[in-house]
């Protein structure tokens, strides 16, 4: 059974990962997850912009027919360690960052926690 992560931001840009998810799972059984950890420091649905992109992310799980996850977390990079245990991913898929050197490392550490349980996919920018 093969269940795909994806992580993504409040970013209606994200659609082209969760469109790359939804193909990678493909007729396999298994499940979809659309997953957004917001850090605590960072305003949360605070302001009508926030919203949209919270109800634009509801529309892609509908269409793509995934689960959809928002999660508020001090500890972004845990979170989504838990997420991959408790939901038993076998691939994650995350996009490329523009802020190259904090983005990799926080893409280094996270496939060193779960690499013995998925695969971690970095869908380069467009």
């Amino acid at each position: 059974m093969k269940n795909v992560m994806v992580c993504v931001t409040k970013q209606k840009t994200c659609e082209r990962l969760i469109k790359y998810g939804h193909e990678l799972l493909g007729k396999e059984e298994g499940e979809l997850f659309i997953i957004h950890v917001a850090h605590y420091q960072f305003k949360f649905l605070g302001n009508n912009k926030e919203g949209e992109a919270l109800e634009y992310l509801y529309e892609k799980a509908l269409e793509y027919g995934a689960n959809l996850t928002v999660v508020r977390s001090n500890h972004v990079l845990d979170t989504l360690v838990d997420l991959v245990n408790k939901n038993e991913i076998s691939h994650v898929v995350f996009g490329e960052s523009g802020e190259a050197k904090a983005a990799d490392n926080l893409i280094d550490s996270f496939r060193e926690k779960i690499k013995d349980r998925a695969e971690l996919i970095v869908v380069p920018a467009q």
